[in-house]
């Protein structure tokens, strides 16, 4: 299989300038080391920075402290769409900074206010801090949806890899819990299932951005127990009840460790009615969404 010339500008980019021995890392040092590398690689691979109208740094209150958020405005409008976005890492690194382009991207092209979500990383916060913070933050976007300009009846959560596990897991609190309400789930190449045991993870699974090995790395990591794996709020494609949620866009990759699960996922919530569309990108692999400037060429 010839592999297209994006692929290989993404494989480049992160094994020169990403690619860190996590395996003799903890990951406090994995952080630090991917901080260093990454300033040389936005240039490269994020392109320009893409203005917004404004941008807003503050704290929410959750229920175990504040929670940092970051707030995109594409102009002064009211009643605008509100996306509330988690960021993807593994449930261990990155953060507001690292995905700033990813929503200043998501909030021009959908003329949307953007609310970008720093939920505590494990290991020093396991499951289910993660979750949890992500359901405060989305409580939080939906009460004060108005007083932001945004419409309260326009609420959408955003998510990819593990961000995409955050944005589905809520969709799933926020039924389960009697609300908010939510207008859409978009979940890109999602986690969706900690016990690893698609075909995808094997086939997919070595030389690639997110490989098997780097995926338990960080599962371990983020889980107290192997209890923890069967936990719905960790692997929601485990769950006992798929219907009654958001409407969704599901995305995967085709050399994607995560593509078969993400697809499974996506089949879960088709057969309990609700509205679902799937999309493959075949030949791309996992952070594609992320690495802006291969996208043109």
């Amino acid at each position: 299989m010839k592999i297209p010339i994006q692929l290989r500008l993404l494989r480049w980019y992160y094994h020169r300038y990403l690619e860190v021995d996590y395996r003799s890392m903890t990951a406090v040092e994995m952080r630090a080391a991917l901080e260093a590398r990454s300033s040389k690689a936005k240039q490269l691979v994020n392109g320009p920075i893409i203005p917004v109208s404004k941008t807003t740094d503050r704290n929410i209150p959750g229920r175990a402290g504040n929670i940092p958020i970051r707030i995109y405005f594409p102009n002064e409008k009211k009643q605008l769409p509100i996306l509330t976005y988690f960021h993807g890492g593994g449930f261990v690194i990155y953060g507001l900074d690292s995905h700033d382009h990813v929503c200043r991207r998501l909030c021009c092209d959908n003329e949307a206010i953007v609310v970008a979500v720093d939920y505590r990383l494990a290991p020093e916060h396991k499951f289910p801090a993660a979750p949890e913070d992500a359901y405060d933050a989305l409580l939080w976007v939906s009460e004060n949806a108005a007083s932001l300009g945004g419409d309260p009846n326009k609420l959408a959560v955003i998510g990819d890899s593990a961000g995409g596990n955050l944005a589905a897991v809520v969709s799933q609190m926020a039924r389960d819990r009697n609300g908010p309400t939510i207008l859409a789930q978009v979940l890109v190449y999602p986690v969706v299932d900690a016990r690893m045991g698609h075909p995808s993870i094997k086939e997919n699974g070595k030389g690639n951005i997110l490989t098997e090995d780097l995926m338990r790395w960080f599962l371990d990591h983020y889980k107290n127990s192997d209890a923890d794996i069967l936990n719905p709020y960790m692997s929601p494609l485990l769950a006992k009840d798929f219907s009654n949620l958001p409407p969704a866009l599901v995305q995967v990759a085709g050399l994607d460790p995560l593509r078969d699960e993400g697809k499974d996922y996506a089949d879960h919530l088709k057969a309990a009615g609700n509205q679902v569309q799937l999309t493959t990108y075949q030949g791309l692999t996992h952070s594609f969404f992320s690495a802006r400037a291969v996208e043109k060429v």
